[in-house]
């Protein structure tokens, strides 16, 4: 997984998997989701970031797995 804050842009993208992008749709104002060929959710960015997430600077992503 890969979560990157561009400040010059206000942008935070994540992604979680390393397949293309075949698809992205804006599912709310400035979040868009983005689809591998088979429709499964590879990634999210997150505009104007900076106003959407307080503290953006202090940021910190952890991924725990959940067994099935």
């Amino acid at each position: 997984m890969q979560a990157k804050y561009d400040s010059e842009v206000d942008v935070l993208r994540i992604r979680w998997s390393d397949a293309p992008i075949d698809e992205s749709d804006e599912d709310k104002p400035g979040v868009i989701l983005d689809y591998d060929k088979d429709g499964h959710v590879v990634g999210i960015e997150i505009l104007n970031a900076s106003k959407r997430i307080e503290d953006i600077a202090q940021l910190s992503i952890q991924a725990t797995q959940v067994s099935q």
